[in-house]
C-alpha cells in the first residue's frame, strides 16, 4: 500500500478498510490534509465538514473491530456537488437565492450512499444553478483547475471535478445536463459518468431539465465509477422517471478486460470537425490501444448532431425557465448576469417550440442508434481542446457569452437529448501536462459495456497514476 493514502483508488481503500488494513480515521486524516494543502489552490468545497466525517470514521473503525458488518463504501471520504439535498442542512445551489436555505428531505442519491457507509465531508463549489460549462462562480468564487490554476474546471460540476482530481476525495457526486459530468472530467482527468436518462433516481436534488437532468460520479478509475453506479442506480418510488430496469454489475463489468472482438463507432463527422491538433493525435493514439486490445474500429455517420443540440437547447431553455419563473420575477438582482440572460432567453420559446423538440427526440435516437450499425458503443471526444483559462471564458454578461457556451457544450449536449449512457475516460496529457479524455457512448442502459471498455483501456494507459503537483 503507498505511503499517500489519497493515492489509492475508491474501491481499492474501501477494501483495505473491510480487510482492516487500513483505518477509516487514518484515510480520513489523509484527505484532510490533502484539503488543507489544496482547498485554496482550488476553491473546490463551499463547506467542509471535517469533525463531522472524523466522528464518523471513528464511528466505521470501532464497528469493524467489533466484527458488524459495514457497507461496500464504509469509511471512504466522498463530497458532493452543493444541489443533493440533506434534511436540515444548507443547500446553496451555488446560488445567492439560496446562499442559506435548508432542506426538508435529503436525496435518494445521498441516501444510498450513506447506506453503503461513505462518508460525506462536505459540499462542493458549482455553477449558479447548475447553468454553466466552464466553473464560473461569481457569488463563491471560481474554481479552479488543480493541474493549472489559471485553467477552468469546466461546469457545472466544478468542485467535483476540482475535488477529485487533485486527490481531496476519493469521489463525488456531479450531475449532467448538457455535459456537467463529461466535460469537467475531460478538463480535470476523471472519469465521468452520464448514465442512462432514468437510471439513477433525481429524488431531492435540484433539478434544471426534467428532460435531460442525470446524476452520476465524478472519481479517478473506472472500477471506481462502477461501484458508486451500482450503489446509486434502480428504481426509487420518490421518483417515477427512475427505471426498474435491473442495476449491472458495473464493476465486474470494469475490472473484466473482456474487449475482444467488441465493436467500436468513430464518428468523424461534427465530432472530429474542430478539434484541435494536439487532441486530435492523443485520440488517435488512444483508437491504436482499442485496436490492439482487440476492438473493431468501424466509421460512422451520425445524424445531424446540430438539429439534436438545437432540440436539446430548446428543452433545457423552456423547462430551466418555467422552473426559475417566480425568482425571475421577484429576484432577477440575485442572479449573475450570465444565468440570468439564460434563463430569460427561455421565456422566449412558445410551447409550440418545446413540444415539438419532446416530439422528435424518439426520432433523433432511433436514427442515432440505427447510425451505430450494430456497434457495441461509440468512441467520440469530448471537447474540441484541454481546458482553456480562465480569463478567457469569463464572458459573464457579454455579447460573446452564448457563443462560448455553446463551444463547450458542442461535444456532449446532444447526448443528453439522446437519453444516453456516455463516460469521459481519461486518454493522457498533451503538452503544457493538460489532460485529454474521450467519451464512449452506450446503448440506452448499457453502462455495463462503456465501463468494460473504460476499464479495459485503462488497464494499459492508466492516467490515475499521475497526480497533479
Amino acid at each position: 500500500m503507498s505511503d499517500d493514502l489519497t493515492s489509492l483508488g475508491l474501491a481499492e481503500a474501501a477494501a483495505a478498510i473491510a480487510r482492516g488494513r487500513l483505518s477509516a480515521q487514518a484515510l480520513t486524516e489523509a484527505c484532510l490534509a490533502r484539503i488543507a494543502e489544496w482547498q485554496p489552490r482550488t476553491n473546490a468545497f463551499l463547506k467542509l465538514e471535517d469533525a463531522r466525517a472524523l466522528k464518523a470514521a471513528k464511528a466505521v473503525d470501532r464497528a469493524r473491530k467489533r466484527g458488524v458488518r459495514t457497507g461496500p463504501l464504509a469509511g471512504v471520504p466522498l463530497a458532493h456537488k452543493d444541489m443533493y439535498y440533506r434534511a436540515g442542512e444548507e443547500t446553496s445551489c451555488g446560488s445567492a437565492i439560496r446562499r442559506h436555505w435548508k432542506a426538508t428531505e435529503t436525496s435518494t442519491a445521498l441516501q444510498r450512499l450513506d447506506a453503503a457507509g461513505a462518508l460525506d465531508l462536505g459540499r462542493l463549489n458549482m455553477a449558479e444553478f447548475a447553468f454553466g460549462p466552464t466553473g464560473h462562480n461569481y457569488h463563491y468564487g471560481h474554481a479552479r483547475n488543480p493541474w493549472h490554476a489559471d485553467r477552468i474546471t469546466g461546469g457545472s460540476s466544478s468542485g467535483s471535478a476540482a475535488a477529485v482530481a487533485a486527490r481531496m476525495v476519493f469521489g463525488a457526486l456531479g450531475s449532467d445536463t448538457g455535459g456537467s459530468i463529461r466535460q469537467p472530467a475531460h478538463y480535470c482527468g476523471l472519469v465521468g459518468m452520464k448514465p442512462t436518462w432514468g437510471r439513477v433516481s433525481r429524488a431531492a436534488c435540484m433539478p434544471l431539465s426534467y428532460s435531460l437532468d442525470t446524476v452520476g460520479p465524478l472519481t479517478r478509475r473506472v472500477e471506481d465509477s462502477a461501484l458508486l453506479l451500482e450503489i446509486l442506480a434502480g428504481a426509487d418510488p420518490r421518483d417515477p422517471t427512475a427505471s426498474s430496469l435491473p442495476v449491472g454489475n458495473y464493476l465486474k463489468a470494469a475490472r473484466s478486460g473482456a474487449v475482444r472482438g467488441l465493436k467500436l463507432a468513430v464518428p468523424r463527422r461534427f465530432f472530429w470537425d474542430r478539434l484541435n491538433k494536439p487532441s486530435a493525435e492523443l485520440l488517435e493514439r488512444t483508437l491504436d490501444v482499442f485496436a490492439k486490445l482487440g476492438v473493431k474500429l468501424v466509421e460512422m455517420t451520425p445524424p445531424d448532431m446540430d438539429d439534436i443540440t438545437a432540440a436539446a437547447n430548446v428543452m433545457l431553455s423552456s423547462e430551466a425557465a418555467a422552473l426559475h419563473g417566480n425568482w425571475l420575477r421577484t429576484r432577477p438582482h440575485l442572479y449573475s448576469d450570465q444565468v440570468w440572460a439564460r434563463l430569460e432567453n427561455g421565456l422566449a420559446l412558445s410551447a409550440v417550440d418545446y413540444v415539438d423538440a419532446l416530439r422528435w427526440r424518439s426520432e433523433a435516437v432511433a436514427a442515432f442508434l440505427k447510425a451505430m450499425n450494430g456497434a457495441d458503443a461509440v468512441f467520440a471526444p469530448v471537447g474540441d481542446r484541454p481546458a482553456p483559462t480562465i480569463a478567457e471564458t469569463d464572458v459573464a454578461g457579454k455579447p460573446e457569452a452564448g457563443k462560448v457556451i455553446a463551444t463547450l457544450t458542442r461535444l456532449t449536449r446532444p447526448i443528453n437529448c439522446l437519453a444516453l449512457p456516455a463516460m469521459t475516460v481519461p486518454a493522457g496529457f498533451v503538452r503544457g501536462g493538460l489532460p485529454v479524455g474521450f467519451q464512449l457512448i452506450g446503448r440506452p442502459f448499457d453502462e455495463a459495456t462503456l465501463y468494460r471498455l473504460g476499464g479495459a483501456f485503462e488497464t494499459k494507459v492508466p492516467v490515475y497514476a499521475t497526480a497533479p503537483d
